[in-house]
């Protein structure tokens, strides 16, 4: 996925199949969590370089730039003149590194703070997911949190959690969805099959129960969630 204007390609067959795809893939749960102290920490990615050079650390640290910067102009749109960005998009490494409202995070994490209005995640984490799964998957992570942070800003509370992350998710798929009908994005080859992908990893296991806190959503629910979002924009998100 890329940030310029190219010609706009259908991809409503191509979400449909991926959906499909989706139940099948094999699933893990991320540790889902809630104000860092002082400045962003200076990061050093770790992990193996691609050899084609596509996958590099800097190559991860533009698009997650690239991903803010789109996710600010989104809902600038959205909301108007009521919109103030979320405050800071924090990358950490280490466990208890950065902290929410006191609570320190744990790795393998990424979360909206309300308590500091800013985004954290675990940045080996993420360019981990980045390199196995593809830089769709930067867009959607980053979109889903931004989402949660609309939310706060919304006064959205849901009763339960499950509730809460599937209309991120659908946030999420709007967010994308509208910015390639618009052009600021452009969908690339195998971008719908890295998003669905990326959905299935961050899916519950299939023995979670879906009222439990911290519940996401299957693999199935939460790509079903993002695939109205991205062909409905934020009508199917019941904002």
């Amino acid at each position: 996925m890329r940030v310029r204007p190219v010609p706009l390609m259908s991809l409503l067959a191509a979400i449909s199949a991926a959906l499909l795809l989706a139940a099948c893939l094999p699933t893990t749960t991320p540790t889902p969590g809630p104000e860092p102290t002082g400045p962003a920490p200076t990061v050093d990615v770790t992990g193996s370089v691609d050899p084609d050079g596509t996958d590099t650390p800097e190559e991860f640290a533009k698009d997650m730039q690239a991903s803010q910067v789109v996710a600010e102009r989104y809902w600038a749109q959205r909301l108007g003149g009521s919109f103030q960005p979320v405050r800071q998009v924090v990358p950490y490494q280490q466990e208890g590194e950065v902290a929410c409202g006191g609570e320190p995070l744990p790795l393998n994490n990424a979360v909206y703070c309300p308590a500091g209005d800013f985004i954290a995640y675990d940045v080996n984490w993420a360019f981990d997911a980045f390199q196995q799964i593809g830089d769709a998957f930067v867009f959607y992570l980053l979109g889903h949190e931004y989402a949660h942070g609309i939310q706060d800003r919304l006064g959205i509370r849901k009763q339960f959690t499950i509730e809460q992350e599937l209309q991120a998710d659908c946030m999420s798929g709007a967010f994308i969805g509208d910015m390639v009908r618009q052009k600021a994005l452009s969908m690339q080859e195998n971008d719908a099959k890295e998003l669905s992908d990326g959905l299935a990893a961050v899916g519950d296991d299939p023995d979670q129960p879906w009222f439990a806190p911290g519940s996401h959503g299957s693999p199935a629910q939460r790509f079903q969630s993002f695939a109205n979002g991205y062909n409905n924009s934020l009508n199917a998100c019941g904002l």
